[in-house]
């Protein structure tokens, strides 16, 4: 089935969306599970609003930043949303796969949780690496929160540095852009073995 998918993964805040976007100026073909998801959570905001409550859901679109401060705090409320939600973006994905399997070329599938959920039998995977300092220090600044609230959200994932040892590739982005540029340059490399 995912014969020539590749993984994209790595934590919140370490730049997965960056190195997609440079992947895709190499002619990489991308899946992306967060936008599938997105997508899906405002598809099926009724079934959101039945389960969790309908303070979640406004004008027929799912209130995600709201949905994800409750998930964030609640184990029981994460795994009622992930049951609901996760089949259905495998789904998805396997119907984009289907599609990108026909070039006979490598692709990706961003997908943030791969290694947390086990829910797909790729091979190969990429991760996007930052030290965990620098994901509090960015997380921080992107979403104007503060470094408890950072920290929370990082540890709702698998420690980076366990991801990191179970990439078949790694992308350092702890320094600048051109650093990071160059970083996927050589694992484009690597993956079409130039």
């Amino acid at each position: 089935m995912f014969k020539n998918a590749i993984v994209l993964t790595g934590g919140i805040a370490t730049g997965k969306s960056t190195v997609a976007n440079l992947f895709k100026l190499y002619g990489f073909l991308t899946i992306d599970a967060d936008a599938i998801a997105h997508k899906l959570l405002n598809i099926h905001s009724s079934k959101i609003s039945e389960l969790f409550g309908p303070m979640f859901v406004e004008n027929g679109e799912v209130l995600r930043k709201k949905l994800g401060t409750l998930i964030f705090n609640n184990l029981q409320e994460k795994k009622k949303l992930e049951n609901f939600i996760h089949p259905l973006i495998k789904n998805e994905i396997q119907k984009e796969a289907i599609i990108f399997e026909q070039n006979n070329t490598p692709y990706l599938i961003d997908i943030p949780l791969f290694f947390e959920n086990k829910n797909y039998d790729i091979k190969t995977s990429i991760v996007v690496y930052t030290p965990i300092k620098t994901q509090i220090e960015r997380l921080q600044k992107r979403d104007k929160c503060d470094e408890a609230v950072a920290l929370s959200r990082i540890n709702n994932q698998m420690n980076i540095e366990e991801k990191k040892a179970l990439g078949t590739f790694v992308i350092d982005n702890s320094k600048d852009l051109p650093n990071l540029i160059a970083e996927v340059e050589r694992v484009k490399n690597e993956i079409l073995k130039v």
